[in-house]
Order: C-alpha cells, then structure tokens, then sequence
C-alpha cells in the first residue's frame, strides 16, 4: 500500500517518500508533509539553480542559501529561478 501525505506545496493528499531524505527533523518534516512528486521536483529545480548558478556548495554561504530556497520550493512560496526559466506546463 502506497503512503500518502497531505503535501505543503501541492496542497493535496499525494504518495508521500518512503524515507527521510535526510537525517534529523529537518528530514523528518519533509517526510511527513512533502510529496514524492513535490521532492521529485525540487531535485530537478536544485539541480537546475546549482548548474546554472554554478555554486560552490562546498561554500557555506551557498549551502545556507540552497538550504532556504528548498524552504521557499517546499512551500509553495516564491522561490529563486535561473535566468530566463519557464515552469513547463
């Protein structure tokens, strides 16, 4: 039977991770209120923000703003884009 959880950014009853993404209760609160789909889509919008950007994540600084644009994502809020994104549809 699949998990399911009400997900904070889609705003709906969806199949939920099977795990923690990662450890402690950061890792936990997305487990519970995140949806695969939604932490799906984050991965891809990470990955996008950290090529594009070319971060340095082993910079401290870039890992701290990484950290409050998954926040923002995860939420449903306004969120950083690269340059010239456009959200397929």
């Amino acid at each position: 039977m699949t998990r399911t959880v009400f997900c904070k950014k889609y705003k709906e009853e969806l199949e939920g991770l099977i795990s923690a993404p990662f450890p402690g209760e950061k890792g936990e609160e997305i487990l519970n209120n995140v949806s695969k789909r939604a932490w799906e889509d984050w991965l891809e919008h990470q990955k996008m923000l950290i090529n594009e950007g070319q971060m340095n994540l082993a910079d401290r600084e870039s890992r701290k703003w990484l950290n409050e644009q998954m926040e923002l994502f995860l939420s449903g809020e306004d969120y950083a884009k690269p340059s010239g994104f456009k959200p397929v549809e």
